[in-house]
């Protein structure tokens, strides 16, 4: 029988999402023969208002009585009402790989603007949460994600983030009507209503609430409100500064102003609260040549203005001067709350927003929460998610914010491997680095040939990758994305935890060196993090030497500060793990160590500084208790004279087996001949390679250029013969 929609009491301008599940009380009732229910609720079937890849209302509860099957979709003020006592699950477990396609940039403002068409249809009805099509089913145990949105109201605000936020979490959106003229303190009270419903069924899980300009506000009266509740708050350009706003002191105008030119105020708006550029520049190659760059951004800059003349419609006058009355109370209402907020809160600022003074607001907000994060991006508008440049699930990665089950991020269980788009940028961030050092790496096969390239490194874990610590980690980021390149494979390291602590947080506030390290996996050195990765099979990166051999003092380039106790032998023993050493060099070819540890404290001011920032650090020191050099843990940043490059070299040795030798958990001298062993391939690496790079006629950065120009790409420029 063909099915009959018998009654829609929500807006008939969302598509169904028939494959989400999710768990909001009813508002659209589609019924149908239980012969017809699957062709009837197929994605493909249900098809309203030509949108089937837009928008979905969340599909909360299936019921079949009899022959019949309701589903019953999220709608109205009452919220979402769980009966379920255990979370459905919507799909099935799987793990993302390194590489993985997040989606980012296949959506765009034009998107946006054509999906608001029709979803700003009037209905009559109150606000309501839909979950996007484009978001697709989420791992297993991701946590939900609520998105608030700005003036507009729409929801769609997170249309360039949908594909990557779904992946890894439930995504639902709320959705203002136009004609809703919903007090703020009664949307609190809505959303409230959802957010305890999704907490009693979850309790453990944590809440993410993602608000822009209003929903900021919104957000942060939601935390207040609710302290004992797992929250992270993500904040993207928070309207609490609304005060301070150019827009206040035009509320009298709007008012006044005749309807007739109210067309020309939100095309005017949009130049002030986005950057039109950055919006069309979303799904462009940026690694593309320079002509073809620009000649795409032409073509979606003409195809992205005429759209918004169309915001006259998403923002038409009355709903403008409520939006803005709206904006003065929602301010109001969160700044008289924001002491009692105990949640985690990110925040981020734009340094180029010209509807709010939002960088001075993320200070401001950070000095009055306790536990705050901001990233700032100076060139962008008030509307950051819509513009290029900035991921929204990058973001929450690199600071640490990404958690299923836990009050705190855990650096195995909770990790993310990075996806493609985040692994290109990343590339072209570190492209010039790559150009200036020309790095070029050896491997070891078992019968003790050495070759270009990572072949003889094991692709199954778990892997130790055991070696040199080169002056300031020079070799770091090359060497993971190289594995990355060649092997998809994430070499995860193991790094001083102060780089993850907030000491270094309170100091970084723009996307940093620090952010790049947590987006390509390094966690904090400890025994329980390496046993974590060595369990999962993972490939790790490990430097018995820390920070005393990355920070070395003048006549001690190559030379291994290396405790005395065989600690990763032996855990490395426990799993069967495959130990790979390796050796590094080229330091001296990329810069000259002319202010070590010793000359800086030589010199009063400085000195000073570095003496109390090592009393802060000194909670952090790793290598307390222990003996000898290692033992100097001192953290503080050379001075560096720039040289005209040469080159950085790799070798890793013959990967040394530690399956079959649990023995050694319990003979410490075994062990102890075994880490022995593994210095000595380190140091043999090392002398190795001081010795055959002068026979590398591309040592030089002037002839690899030449060659590059004339031949083949960086990573193929020939080097010496093994």
């Amino acid at each position: 029988m063909a099915s009959i929609v018998k009654c829609f009491w929500a807006s008939p301008h969302f598509g169904l999402n028939i494959n989400e599940k999710c768990r909001s009380r009813s508002g659209i009732q589609c019924l149908a023969s239980g012969e017809s229910a699957d062709a009837a609720l197929s994605v493909e079937s249900v098809k309203v208002n030509g949108i089937v890849n837009g928008v979905s209302c969340s599909v909360v509860k299936e019921k079949k009585e009899s022959d019949r099957l309701m589903i019953e979709v999220g709608h109205g003020h009452g919220g979402s009402n769980v009966e379920e006592k255990k979370r459905e699950k919507v799909s099935e477990e799987e793990k993302l790989e390194p590489l993985w396609d997040d989606g980012y940039g296949t959506q765009s403002v034009k998107d946006y603007l054509d999906l608001a068409k029709e979803i700003i249809k009037p209905d009559g009805g109150p606000p309501r949460w839909f979950t996007p099509i484009s978001c697709g089913p989420p791992l297993k145990d991701s946590p939900i994600l609520l998105f608030l949105p700005g003036m507009d109201g729409l929801g769609l605000g997170l249309i360039l983030h949908h594909k990557s936020l779904g992946k890894v979490f439930e995504v639902r959106c709320m959705h203002i009507p136009l004609q809703d003229r919903t007090p703020f303190e009664a949307l609190v009270q809505w959303v409230e209503e959802t957010l305890r419903s999704e907490h009693s069924s979850a309790p453990k899980r944590p809440i993410y609430l993602v608000g822009e300009s209003l929903g900021g506000c919104l957000a942060l009266a939601l935390a207040a409100r609710n302290p004992n509740i797992d929250l992270v708050v993500v904040l993207a350009n928070p309207a609490t500064s609304f005060g301070r706003s150019q827009l206040q002191p035009l509320l009298p105008l709007f008012e006044a102003l005749p309807d007739e030119l109210h067309a020309t105020v939100p095309y005017l708006l949009s130049f002030v609260m986005g950057d039109p550029v950055k919006m069309a520049a979303v799904n462009i190659d940026s690694m593309l040549p320079p002509t073809r760059y620009f000649e795409q951004l032409s073509g979606n800059l003409t195809g992205l203005l005429p759209r918004l003349s169309g915001l006259s419609d998403i923002i038409p006058k009355d709903t403008l001067i409520w939006k803005l009355k709206l904006l003065k109370s929602a301010a109001a209402y969160a700044n008289s709350r924001l002491h009692a907020i105990k949640a985690e809160v990110l925040i981020l600022a734009s340094g180029n927003d010209n509807m709010l003074p939002s960088e001075d607001e993320a200070w401001r907000l950070s000095r009055s929460m306790r536990n705050c994060k901001i990233r700032y991006f100076k060139d962008n508008g008030h509307t950051i998610l819509l513009e290029d440049g900035v991921n929204l699930l990058t973001i929450i990665k690199c600071t640490c914010t990404y958690r299923r089950c836990s009050r705190n991020h855990d650096f195995v269980a909770d990790f993310l491997p990075p996806s493609k788009s985040e692994f290109k940028h990343a590339l072209l961030s570190n492209g010039w680095f790559r150009n200036y050092t020309g790095p070029v790496m050896w491997s070891t096969t078992e019968d003790g040939k050495i070759v270009r390239g990572l072949s003889g490194v094991p692709n199954e874990g778990p892997v130790v990758l055991v070696g040199y610590h080169m002056l300031m980690g020079l070799e770091l980021v090359p060497l993971v994305e190289q594995f990355l390149l060649e092997k998809k494979i994430l070499v995860r390291g193991i790094a001083h935890p102060t780089l993850f602590s907030q000491l270094v947080e309170s100091e970084n506030r723009e996307f940093s060196i620090f952010d790049t390290v947590r987006l390509y996996g390094g966690l904090p050195v400890s025994a329980s993090n390496l046993f974590k990765l060595l369990a999962t099979k993972s490939h790790v990166l490990l430097y018995p030497g820390g920070a005393r051999e990355a920070l070395h003092r003048k006549g001690e380039e190559y030379k291994l500060f290396w405790p005395d106790q065989p600690e990763f032998v032996r855990m490395a023993a426990r799993f069967g793990a495959t130990i790979v050493p390796f050796g590094v060099v080229g330091e001296d070819d990329i810069a000259e160590l002319v202010l070590d540890y010793d000359d800086l404290m030589r010199i009063p001011i400085i000195g000073d500084r570095i003496r109390r920032d090592n009393e802060q650090y000194k909670d952090l020191n790793v290598r307390t208790g222990m003996s000898g050099e290692v033992a100097n843990q001192t953290l503080y940043l050379p001075g560096l004279l720039p040289k005209i490059p040469g080159r950085v070299y790799y070798l890793f040795g013959k990967p040394v087996p530690t399956k079959g030798r649990r023995n050694m958990l319990k003979d410490r001298s075994n062990a102890k001949e075994l880490y022995l062993h593994i210095k000595s391939e380190v140091e043999n690496s090392i002398a190795y390679l001081m010795k055959k790079r002068k026979e590398d006629p591309y040592r030089g950065i002037v002839d690899r250029t030449v060659y590059r120009v004339l031949h083949a790409p960086m990573d193929q420029v020939p080097s010496f013969e093994p």
